[in-house]
């Protein structure tokens, strides 16, 4: 493993470790390529605060230590700037306009609630309402369609049981739309690492049957994390399991700003 894209820090309140601590780490563990997308600020009415991101004034100085930090690190690893967000439409556009206060350089959609987090279901949360698979497939491929995000992280996290051929039927819908956009898919190392209930074996034999290219993501939300040999063996093995053809970019691709 040369490249990551998902990595975490102390900013987003639930992680440990400065950018400094994962980019050492990152260079130990042999990674080449490091991007940053720790949870991006978001915009809410009415004064709500969301516990697990950064805050909207931290935007200019993670983007600065980064910037400081690749070139401090230039002839050792490729640095980018990077957000973890997810796609809630009512509040979306004022939410880049929150990001664009500093550069950056990709985000990654990460849909960890359904509708938005205000009242809303946690997507994590088991559930067994086929209207929670319809509802979030449907806001993931309108975020998708969006252009503005590199790749899916954890696409199997919406912890449903349901019959088996309508998840099919909804994920299929979901996997040929992001196979129509190249947007790759990611197996989530972090899941695999805790046991959570993602990956999702019924998900990843519809991205095999799609032919969705897969991307590994350690999801790191500690130093530590960063391209864990045993980890990184676990994830190919998934990956070899259902045929999924991993994608191992050096660069964020196909980003619109």
């Amino acid at each position: 493993m040369i490249a990551n894209f998902h990595t975490h820090t102390y900013r987003c309140h639930h992680a440990k470790g400065t950018e400094r601590d994962y980019v050492l780490a990152a260079i130990n563990a042999g990674i080449k390529y490091l991007g940053f997308s720790d949870h991006s600020p978001y915009y809410f009415p009415d004064g709500y605060y969301s516990h697990f991101r950064m805050s909207p004034e931290e935007v200019a100085e993670y983007a600065g230590e980064i910037i400081k930090l690749r070139e401090e690190f230039k002839d050792s690893i490729k640095i980018y700037i990077g957000y973890e967000t997810e796609y809630y439409p009512e509040f979306f556009d004022k939410t880049l306009d929150i990001l664009n206060q500093a550069p950056y350089d990709y985000l990654i959609l990460g849909q960890h609630f359904i509708g938005n987090e205000i009242g809303e279901q946690h997507t994590a949360k088991p559930t067994d309402d086929a209207g929670a698979l319809d509802a979030y497939v449907n806001q993931v491929i309108e975020g998708m369609r969006t252009g503005r995000f590199f790749y899916l992280a954890h696409p199997d996290v919406l912890n449903i049981s349901c019959d088996g051929d309508y998840y099919e039927e909804k994920m299929t819908l979901l996997c040929q739309e992001a196979k129509k956009l190249d947007i790759p898919l990611e197996i989530n190392m972090l899941g695999l690492r805790e046991h959570r209930s993602y990956p999702d074996e019924r998900f990843w034999k519809v991205a095999a049957n799609v032919g969705n290219k897969a991307i590994l993501g350690c999801d790191a939300h500690d130093p530590q994390h960063i391209a864990q040999p045993e980890n990184v063996e676990q994830s190919l093995r998934w990956a070899d399991r259902f045929g999924v053809e991993i994608t191992e970019p050096t660069e964020p691709i196909k980003i619109r700003f």
